[in-house]
């Protein structure tokens, strides 16, 4: 019986070591495959040559192997569903939701936040910009200040929170495509400054006499585009605009990742079904090599180029470009390069996290056209649809800015934000000088915060020095009213030679209460943006004073745009506290 027992137990010893033996040869291929959940081993079924009594003798004594099996296969099972949980938590952060949106500095890049200081017209008689009609900065603000976060302070472009609305200046009635609106009043922030705007007013356009578009779509459809807000919003913004095309308009797209394609040949806007199948396929994943993609949406936009027509490569990307030509220095000698071509650039950034607002601003600014950051659907109804015609088709190129001030009325002036946009002022002679665009139906405000001649001076009087420069003899128009003289240059679409248009702004003591609601509001946003930045030179500016002067000139709102500044605002007073 002893013996029986030891028999039994070396049998079992050795199947039991058979069944440990038997996956070693294909342990190699089991590690370089996925990893897969064993089911425990089954018994083998008889062989048909086989009675049923002797497999009934050779089930007998395999019974405490196939037990032995089993354990081991459970084992197996259990040590691969470590593995599988192993894999998934390594995998996680690419198939779960997007972790909580991480800190600005910890991503999203965004070009160091300058501020204009007063200057004197005694040194420095004249100021010089390119206009500027991006709105980036106010829907980009938007979308911090939503998720209960302050902005960066390179964030906020005060230029582009300010013309982000449309005002009521007049239509042009003479031979420019734009009109000229100016008014001074006093300053909300200082009572003892004055504030003087200038507004433009392009003509409009209707949808009917818009001239056919030649569109090249260049969309990043990198890994870094799958979340929610990045190529789902994408797709759905690009609808909208397809939407909106005729048979004379032509549409192309290329896509790129670690490289690019074109996934779509110049079709007719007529083709809906055709533009919205490719627009439905995209998907993200891979690098960003979008100097491979700029180069060919380009090369398209010229093969399919329409004179006297709308030729525009539109860009849609979260901006963070690690292949290929990445550096913004490198991208704008490639896009200033490639505007030659007379093909303009429109850019629509998109996502958070890891947003490249440095990078997005310079190759709009650079490519002749327009940026806009789309966070929301509603946001590319107004950008794309609303307000196409502006975004899209430009009415005058180049238009630059110079203003002169008159010494005997002013003793100091700064200008509100296009501190991005400073031109020297021989440059605005310089035809060979790039500037802004303006598209159709388009408005462009720019303010100057103005020190009247015979205020407090901005530093004490020298002690062992009088500090007088050089002072230029005066002039008949220095004993006038005329408190400064606007510049204008911009060139007609169809020449290189820009023309000149001037006006004054006269000296005037009119109460805020007396300006126009489209001044009142437009200094609110202004000052809304001096308390984001934490600016020292908002004064005595209060967020309640922000609020309650957009309040009171809210005027004709019909999409309810100030109505939401007014919101934000108030939200944004409330992260200050």
């Amino acid at each position: 019986m002893q013996l029986r027992k030891l028999v039994v137990f070396l049998l079992i010893l050795a199947l039991a070591g058979c069944s440990e033996e038997a996956p070693k040869p294909e342990k190699k291929a089991a590690d370089s495959a996925p990893p897969q959940i064993s089911a425990p081993a089954q018994a083998p079924a008889p062989q048909e040559n086989v009675t049923a009594s002797e497999a009934n003798e050779e089930a007998a004594p395999s019974e405490a192997g196939r037990r032995e099996e089993m354990a081991h296969g459970y084992v197996q099972a259990t040590a691969d569903v470590q593995k599988v949980k192993h894999a998934s938590a390594e995998a996680m952060p690419s198939i779960m939701p997007p972790p909580p949106t991480p800190q600005p500095q910890d991503g999203e890049t965004y070009n160091e936040a300058k501020e204009s200081g007063f200057l004197s017209p005694l040194t420095k008689p004249l100021s010089t910009f390119s206009i500027d009609v991006d709105t980036a900065s106010y829907s980009n603000v938007r979308r911090f200040i939503s998720e209960g976060q302050r902005p960066p302070a390179g964030a906020v472009r005060i230029e582009e929170l300010i013309n982000y609305f449309s005002y009521s200046y007049p239509q042009p009635n003479g031979a420019h495509p734009f009109s000229v609106t100016t008014e001074l009043g006093p300053c909300p922030w200082n009572s003892s400054h004055k504030l003087a705007r200038i507004g433009l007013k392009a003509k409009d356009i209707d949808t009917k006499d818009l001239p056919p578009s030649n569109l090249v779509f260049l969309t990043d459809v990198s890994g870094s585009m799958s979340d929610a807000n990045k190529l789902p919003l994408l797709k759905q913004a690009l609808r909208l605009l397809v939407r909106q095309l005729g048979a004379r308009d032509r549409v192309a797209m290329v896509v790129y990742a670690g490289s690019d394609a074109v996934v779509l040949e110049p079709t007719p806007g007529s083709e809906q079904g055709k533009i919205l199948a490719a627009i439905d396929s995209l998907g993200a994943g891979g690098s960003t090599h979008a100097s491979s993609g700029i180069v060919t949406a380009y090369q398209l936009a010229e093969q399919s180029f329409i004179s006297g027509g709308n030729n525009r490569v539109i860009l849609a990307s979260d901006g963070d470009f690690n292949v290929g030509v990445t550096s913004p220095d490198e991208l704008q000698k490639l896009i200033e390069e490639k505007r030659k071509s007379g093909v303009h650039l429109t850019v629509l950034g998109f996502g958070m996290g890891n947003y490249r607002d440095d990078t997005m601003e310079v190759l709009a600014d650079k490519g002749n056209g327009s940026y806009a950051y789309i966070d929301s659907l509603l946001e590319a109804r107004k950008v794309l649809v609303k307000e196409m015609s502006g975004t899209l088709f430009t009415v005058a190129k180049d238009v630059k800015i110079q203003v002169e001030f008159n010494p005997a009325k002013v003793s100091a002036y700064r200008l509100l934000g296009y501190e991005n946009r400073a031109l020297a002022d021989e440059d605005f002679n310089n035809d060979r000088k790039d500037a802004g665009e303006i598209g159709a139906g388009h408005t462009v405000t720019a303010l100057y915060e103005l020190i009247p001649a015979g205020a407090q001076p901005l530093v004490d009087p020298l002690k062992y020095q009088k500090a007088e420069p050089q002072k230029p003899l005066p002039t008949e128009g220095a004993a006038s009213s005329e408190l400064m003289t606007v510049k204008l240059r911009y060139k007609p679409l169809d020449s290189d030679k820009s023309v000149l248009l001037d006006t004054v702004i006269e000296d005037g003591n009119a109460a805020l209460a007396q300006t126009s609601e489209d001044f009142r509001f437009a200094a609110a946003v202004a000052g809304y943006g001096l308390l984001l930045t934490g600016s020292e030179l908002a004064g005595d500016l209060t967020w309640q004073q922000v609020i309650q002067l957009a309040k009171d000139a809210r005027g004709r709102d019909e999409e309810g745009w100030r109505a939401e500044f007014i919101r934000l605002a108030e939200s944004a007073e409330q992260l200050a506290k």
